[in-house]
């Protein structure tokens, strides 16, 4: 069983997860290199923009979740964000992102948030069999993508 725990408390993994991150979602920082957008998560471990929870296995990093303030630039009037689920490969089918989620939904409802959003473009099927609805369809990056919301109440 890993551990969850906020990243700010593990701050040695948050250039990896921050990399992870760039990687996977690349066509979202074409215009952040890798070492501005380490810095700005790093950061945001501390002013509240990308309160990060970490899945840890025996120190090892297996992938993590964030609450983002921001995260759909078209968007603004919409937050706070489920954001940056991504768990290592070798890690997954074990329910880590599931664990990762419920813990940044049960996080911002204690906090008073009372809808959470995200954008996908490829798993959206994955988030409604876990309580998300799709508010709507639209382009972005180049891709389709989903903005769906769920209540937290």
């Amino acid at each position: 069983m890993p551990q969850i725990d906020w990243l700010e408390n593990h701050m040695n993994h948050c250039d990896t997860f921050a990399q992870w991150i760039h990687q996977q979602f690349q066509y979202e920082f074409e215009d952040i290199d890798l070492a501005q957008w380490q810095l700005d998560f790093a950061q945001g471990q501390g002013n509240g923009q990308w309160q990060c929870l970490v899945a840890l296995d025996q120190g090892h990093l297996l992938g993590g979740a964030a609450l983002a303030k921001e995260d759909l630039p078209s968007r603004p009037e919409l937050g706070p964000w489920l954001a940056c689920v991504f768990v290592d490969p070798a890690a997954r089918g074990a329910g880590i992102a599931e664990q990762l989620i419920e813990g940044i939904c049960t996080h911002a409802r204690d906090t008073g948030v009372e809808t959470l959003y995200l954008h996908t473009s490829d798993k959206q099927a994955y988030y409604a069999k876990r309580g998300w609805a799709v508010i709507e369809q639209f382009e972005a990056w180049g891709k389709a993508q989903w903005l769906m919301s769920r209540s937290l109440r």
